[in-house]
């Protein structure tokens, strides 16, 4: 094994160094610079750029990228990005949270919406934030368009606007875009501030978007997935060639406790599916990154929903070390030793800035520190890298502040530890509905038979023995 012979011609600027570095150091994705230590895996990149081109072509797309904690689905949701941008696509991208989910009534789904439309990137913007820059796009086009022509250019951005509103909040839509129109005609930047504010979301309550704006709607949880499908047909009518919807931390919604509110969440998921599979949404596609428990949990995760399991079931037929990339999932395979000696090389020629001279650690350094890890923590090392890539780079670290140390000495005396996945925490049963409306009732009950209540001046809890006499054990609050 050898490092790779085009590393050696290529220097790497000091801002995407220090970005990838630091970015690992701190067991996170890097955003700029996937490019340098990106290995294996190609045939997954084959299938998500087949999506890709989908969508360039007005048509739509799911993927479920499912990977262990830590084989790295993030960063193959960054180089997916990464792709889109290169072929024109808009990209939205959000990790999921408790505050922030696919359908809700307490704002989380709103609050997911507004956290994609602030990550929007462009090619030319690719760090986020480019909405503004889309709806000027749209308008400049739309200017071009009505001088070349001669109408005028609200008829212009009207008629352009017109197939909009044949989808569902498409005439508010189309209306608010009108008025960042007149904002940029008359010079009236708060007008054109509170378009693009409406367009990310950001509205609260219809009340402040009817005296900004004239609108009765605002984006809110109920029609989440209407406005993407929406911005995507808008992006398009700017020049893009579609959006691309990237969503992290899927297991977000494994760990709800509620059922109805997962359930809830997973007919969003379903409603996404359908349409992408029955090509209803133009230049829209999704996707999804999950670990296998999100996806084949037949109690929490998405196979716990019978309509999604159909959908996402396995092929049958890939079996025997075959596999199918053409399926809604796909899951990444581990990386070999191989490719991690690759992943090894890569990250000590971006620490010595593509200069092959100023390597740390010499190529069977990289052997017996792979060595190292695999006595230490066994396969996994390779399988889930995260912490094995950081304890690489503290290596480099040292070496680069400390030139008198020797790389083997490092090596033998580094720990290293398997990466553990706080997602597999135990989770309550399904009683946990009951379990709730007994916390919001005062009472619980113990194993004993004793009958637990809170008295209201101290909320103290306070047992009441049993009585034999009656099969009803008495409480009071």
């Amino acid at each position: 094994m050898t490092t790779p012979t085009n590393d050696s011609a290529e220097r790497i600027r000091p801002r995407e160094r220090d970005a990838v570095l630091q970015s690992l150091r701190a067991g996170v994705v890097p955003r700029t610079g996937q490019h340098h230590i990106q290995v294996g895996r190609a045939a997954e990149v084959t299938a998500l750029l087949s999506d890709i081109n989908r969508v360039v072509d007005g048509g739509s797309g799911s993927r479920f990228v499912i990977g262990e904690y830590g084989s790295g689905k993030t960063f193959f949701l960054h180089l997916v990005r990464s792709i889109a941008l290169q072929r024109k696509l808009v990209t939205v991208h959000a990790d999921l949270s408790p505050d922030r989910r696919l359908h809700a009534t307490g704002g989380q789904a709103r609050s997911l919406y507004a956290e994609l439309m602030r990550n929007m990137a462009t090619r030319a913007k690719p760090d986020g934030g480019a909405l503004a820059n889309v709806v000027e796009r749209f308008v400049t086009q739309a200017l071009a368009e009505a001088k070349a022509t001669g109408q005028t250019p609200e008829v212009t951005i009207a008629t352009r606007l017109a197939s909009l509103t044949e989808l569902t909040g498409g005439y508010d839509f189309a209306e608010v875009v009108g008025k960042y129109w007149q904002g940029h005609d008359t010079g009236d930047e708060t007008l054109k501030l509170d378009a693009v504010r409406w367009l990310r979301g950001e509205f609260a309550t219809r009340t402040d978007a009817r005296a900004a704006l004239g609108v009765r709607t605002i984006i809110d949880d109920a029609n989440f997935y209407d406005q993407l499908k929406l911005m995507s047909r808008f992006v398009r009518l700017a020049g893009f060639d579609g959006l691309l919807v990237c969503l992290d931390e899927m297991v977000n919604l494994y760990k709800l406790a509620n059922t109805q509110a997962r359930n809830a969440n997973y007919e969003q998921i379903l409603r996404i599916l359908n349409d992408s599979l029955q090509g209803t949404a133009q230049g829209l596609g999704f996707v999804f990154g999950g670990t296998p428990d999100f996806l084949m949990d037949t109690r929490r995760g998405l196979y716990s929903y019978a309509a999604l399991q159909s959908r996402l079931a396995e092929n049958t037929f890939a079996r025997a070390g075959m596999v199918d990339y053409s399926g809604p999932v796909l899951r990444l395979a581990n990386l070999s030793p191989e490719d991690f000696y690759l992943l090894l090389a890569k990250l000590r020629h971006v620490q010595a800035s593509g200069d092959p001279g100023q390597y740390l650690v010499p190529d069977h350094g990289l052997r017996s520190y792979m060595e190292h890890c695999a006595s230490r923590v066994g396969d996994a090392y390779f399988r889930t890298p995260r912490n094995t890539i950081k304890g690489f780079l503290d290596l480099l670290a040292i070496l680069e502040q400390n030139p008198h140390l020797s790389w083997d000495e490092l090596v033998a005396s580094s720990t290293l530890t398997a990466e553990s996945d706080p997602d597999l925490e135990p989770l309550a049963e399904n009683t946990e509905d009951a379990a709730a409306s007994l916390g919001a009732s005062g009472l619980g009950g113990s194993s004993d038979g004793t009958t637990v209540t809170l008295n209201a001046v101290g909320a103290q809890p306070v047992r009441t023995e049993p009585d034999d006499r009656d099969e009803l054990s008495s409480f009071r609050l």
